[in-house]
């Protein structure tokens, strides 16, 4: 599929890459896009085994990989993101999926999301605003890659935040905020919760969105610029 091209000139790069697609119970393909080369698919974690967070390319804006700490990934977090039209804040469900919110953490503590947008809005069938793609293309990602978690039952009304993927345990850092109750099969992990700002999502969502990629599907109107992302205690 087509995506925005990135305000951001950047070299030529000889690496495969997948989008990160959320894919509609029916129809839509909602993307997060990464023309992600998977280095390994990393296999299911267990209480055990704590977090596998495996090497994966691309490599964008690349801040390590990170080395999965119990005891922090269960101190539950609030994540305030600033951006252009508004802040955002949402709950991390730590206690569902500490994987993938101890990964969220690791990366806006490096400022992997400032100064990145939010690259796609859907606003027919599903109804995200897709960011995390430090590239703007929706096929960038941030070097490692890991599994799903807490898809039992998994469902995305509005105020959801979940991770956007390119196929199973193919989590990285692109993720979307569900602006309105969607219906998506249980494939992508929820992993917070909005708690303010889904009035500014709402609003941006009413700006429309240019149809690059489909009827109902492109880069937002109302352009979503990323300040920074900062985590705090609850």
């Amino acid at each position: 599929m087509t995506t925005p091209p990135s305000t951001t000139p950047r070299k030529a790069r000889h690496v495969k890459r997948k989008h990160w697609a959320l894919v509609a119970a029916t129809v839509l393909p909602l993307v997060a896009s990464t023309g992600t080369a998977i280095a390994d698919t990393p296999a299911a974690a267990t209480p055990a085994t704590g977090c596998a967070y495996t090497p994966a390319v691309p490599a964008d804006n690349f801040k390590g990989i990170p080395v999965f700490d119990a005891k922090k990934a269960a101190k539950p977090y609030r994540a305030t993101l600033r951006t252009s039209q508004g802040q955002i804040s949402f709950e991390a469900l730590t206690d569902k999926a500490p994987c993938t919110t101890f990964s969220f953490r690791f990366l806006a503590e490096h400022d992997y999301f400032d100064r990145s947008h939010c690259h796609r809005l859907t606003t027919q069938r599903i109804y995200v605003l897709q960011c995390g793609d430090p590239t703007g293309t929706g096929s960038g990602g941030p070097g490692y890659s890991f599994p799903d978690e807490n898809l039992t039952g998994a469902t995305y009304p509005a105020g959801t935040v979940a991770m956007a993927n390119a196929g199973p345990n193919t989590n990285g850092s692109q993720f979307f905020f569900v602006w309105k109750d969607t219906k998506l099969s249980p494939a992508y992990t929820p992993f917070g919760r909005i708690t303010g700002g889904l009035d500014v999502l709402q609003k941006i969502a009413a700006g429309g969105e240019d149809d690059q990629n489909n009827p109902g599907d492109g880069f937002p109107n109302l352009p979503v610029n990323i300040r920074n992302v900062k985590i705090s205690a609850r």
